[in-house]
């Protein structure tokens, strides 16, 4: 590594770029990587929404002196949207079949780091959508070289097949990484957050058909040093449910009917649909190989674990809805209800809904309803069903609900040409651990987070034809409904980080080993005395870890299952962080801190542990310097001392390092 300590700080926050997950540049036992860090790219895959997109055409908006010209920004233009949002629907939306743009306007990502740093750059508009901009401004403190990160947007609207189609998003992606090796002499480490996660996924079985088997692995090796993993909905997210039948604004200002218009014509949509556990397809990459056709069906088949526990593995069941069981042109014309009464000259009076019977005899139900209009199923009596994770990814759920909902058929289509007809990957197959060298794994957790929904008809047509009723939350361990009733389930040993249930986010545990470390440190600096470590526990395959430590309360944790014994060269992490959010995550001071320290360590010469100790975690940037106003000093006086600059306007302002981070950094080796 070259020598000098700003070298050191730059290398190291060229993985904070990265950021998002423990330090991934590390070595481990034989597999090190024997190059300089700086020689490292930081590669960005920003999750859904997160990338701007801007008009290729022109469109006239009429009554507006707003209208939309070649490369002015579409997502997220607020005052366009709030001004002409017809307009800006027409550049947002796509065929909810072909995936083609609007006949008068097209929209199309925008490329480079400012493309995911704000989505609406303004006074005010910018921090409210600030995503990766504070991952930028800490490079840039520590010297990281602007052409040493790398952001790929792409358009987040799109199906994974249809992003190579359209855009050639793979080609370009795989060129990045060849293009960074040859620039900066070494490999990449890649960031994915939320559905980024699933483009790269996406990413590695494609590269799989693009390169000969024997050389798979080998490119892997020396185009990717490291994989980061936050936020990444491994088994999908129930919030992409809403966002189906009833509408997710995102704060924006649209109904919801107008935002579940606007979701629904998106082929990817489905792409976080959740899905269970047990249920797999074929294997699509051995069939490319054979003689049948690289377009045919793929069977989607589930083992005995699926049918033997209940909500496909999930804590419950994620719809349940009501579908109305008499269907009739008129409410007043429909007086015998099938379904409930099962004589032959059984009647129902309608207004005080009793039944007659003739006789006692009891007959046959007669099958068949009649056909009804959707103005009219508040005119029956609704049965409410249930729906698994199983039942939603592979059609069930649509399918039944197809009669009363007209999207039903989109969705099935798109699900069967998208997803589960994929030449490349069906998507709804849970995630083997990649075959990369390190992967880091993290994201939030303990925040009330959904997990499942009730759904009735609203009486009113599409896009308002489903109303949600209530919604069932896990909370730390427990699974409440939205008025605060308490719900029989399979609740996780935690809860998730308010968009991604915890069942899906803790998915990657799976992938450590036998032999697993666990630490448990407060996320704030401390000196050690409230760190937790337990040492070689044992790991079950495709099970959960549950640590036997304790909690203060108001206190923050990170939590690190880390592998003992590392199988095949491979290092693997988890990190948990407290109530860290689902979007916000990619912003937070305390996982900026913690992959720096990780980095540090891995690129030290002189490293004597597999990973960074977590003993103590001191000050390392002037920012993390405060005054104790008990004390009438600076905190942690050993590191920190008053040094009034021009300017400062509190105390705690003028509290600053004495030394410099890279001296602090050596107490980490």
């Amino acid at each position: 590594m070259r020598g000098g300590h700003v070298i050191f700080l730059a290398a190291s926050l060229l993985v904070l770029l990265i950021p998002a997950a423990n330090g991934g540049a590390g070595s481990d036992g034989g597999n090190e990587f024997t190059g300089d860090f700086a020689k490292l790219s930081g590669i960005i895959i920003p999750g859904f929404a997160s990338t701007q997109l801007r008009a290729w055409s022109i469109l006239d908006c009429p009554y507006s002196p707003l209208d939309f010209n070649p490369l002015d920004l579409v997502w997220l233009d607020t005052t366009k949207l709030l001004s002409t949002v017809n307009c800006w629907l027409k550049c947002m939306m796509l065929d909810p079949y072909n995936q083609t743009d609007h006949p008068e306007c097209k929209s199309r990502p925008d490329s480079g780091l400012s493309a995911i740093t704000e989505l609406d750059p303004g006074y005010i508009t910018g921090p409210l959508s600030s995503v990766w901009k504070e991952w930028v401004k800490w490079c840039i403190e520590f010297g990281v070289e602007a052409n040493a990160i790398i952001a790929v947007p792409y358009d987040w609207r799109l199906s994974p097949a249809k992003l190579e189609d359209r855009d050639l998003y793979f080609h370009k992606l795989k060129l990045t990484f060849e293009t960074a090796l040859k620039l900066h002499g070494g490999p990449s480490l890649v960031f994915a957050h939320s559905l980024g996660n699933n483009v790269f996924r996406y990413f590695l079985e494609w590269l799989k058909l693009e390169v000969a088997p024997k050389k798979y692995i080998a490119w892997l090796d020396k185009h990717i040093h490291a994989y980061f993993a936050v936020g990444a909905p491994l088994l999908g997210a129930t919030e992409t449910i809403k966002g189906t039948l009833s509408g997710v604004t995102f704060g924006l200002p649209v109904s919801e009917g107008t935002a579940r218009l606007m979701f629904n014509s998106f082929g990817s949509s489905l792409w976080m649909m959740p899905f269970s556990k047990n249920c797999r397809t074929d294997n699509i990459y051995l069939k490319h190989f054979s003689s049948g056709s690289k377009k045919g069906h793929f069977a989607y088949r589930c083992d005995e674990h699926e049918f033997n526990s209940n909500y496909s593995g999930w804590p419950t069941n994620i719809i349940n809805i009501e579908i109305p069981t008499v269907r009739g042109t008129t409410c007043i014309a429909f007086i015998v209800i099938f379904s409930l009464c099962y004589a032959p000259n059984c009647v129902m009076n309608y207004f005080d809904r009793k039944l007659y019977l003739p006789g006692d005899e009891a007959y046959p139900s007669s099958i068949g309803v009649a056909q009804a209009n959707m103005s009219d199923m508040e005119c029956g009596f609704p049965t409410q069903l249930s729906f698994s994770a199983r039942e939603i990814s592979d059609g069930t759920f649509f399918k039944t609900i197809a009669d009363y909902d007209p999207d039903s058929q989109r969705i099935l289509f798109q699900l069967e040409e998208s997803y589960h007809g994929d030449p490349v990957l069906n998507p709804f197959t849970p995630w083997d651990r990649p075959p990369l060298k390190n992967i880091f794994c993290i994201y939030g957790i303990d925040s009330k987070t959904e997990v499942g929904y009730y759904f009735a008809p609203s009486g009113k047509p599409y896009p308002d034809n489903w109303i949600i009723t209530d919604v069932i939350y896990e909370i730390e361990g427990s699974l409440y409904t939205r008025s605060g009733n308490l719900v029989e389930g399979n609740p996780g040993a935690a809860s998730g980080d308010e968009t991604v249930p915890y069942h899906s986010l803790s998915w990657c545990k799976s992938w450590l080993g036998q032999k697993v470390n666990i630490t448990r440190a407060p996320q704030s600096e401390h000196e050690g005395s409230d760190v937790q470590v337990q040492l070689n526990v044992e790991h079950q395959p495709d099970m959960d870890i549950i640590p036997n430590m304790t909690r203060l309360p108001r206190v923050k944790y990170i939590t690190y299952y880390e592998d003992s014994e590392s199988h095949h060269g491979k290092r693997t992490a988890v990190w948990e962080l407290d109530k860290a959010n689902h979007r916000n995550i990619v912003r937070s001071a305390v996982l900026m801190r913690e992959l720096w320290l990780e980095t540090w360590h891995d690129s030290h010469p002189d490293k004597r542990n597999q990973f960074v100790t977590k003993a103590k975690r001191g000050p390392l940037r002037n920012e993390d310097c405060y005054w104790d106003y008990g004390k009438a000093r600076c905190a942690w006086p050993e590191h920190c001392e008053y040094r009034y600059v021009f300017g400062d306007v509190h105390l705690g302002q003028s509290c600053r390092l004495k030394h410099s981070s890279a001296d602090l950094l050596l107490n980490y080796v």
